[in-house]
């Protein structure tokens, strides 16, 4: 159970990142 914790850490910063460098005047 705890690798399916983690995938979901891993794909919600993934997520973070993507829109962090998508749109960099939100930050």
């Amino acid at each position: 159970m705890e690798y399916l914790l983690a995938l979901i850490v891993a794909v919600g910063v993934g997520v973070y990142l993507f829109y962090a460098l998508l749109r960099p005047e939100r930050f």
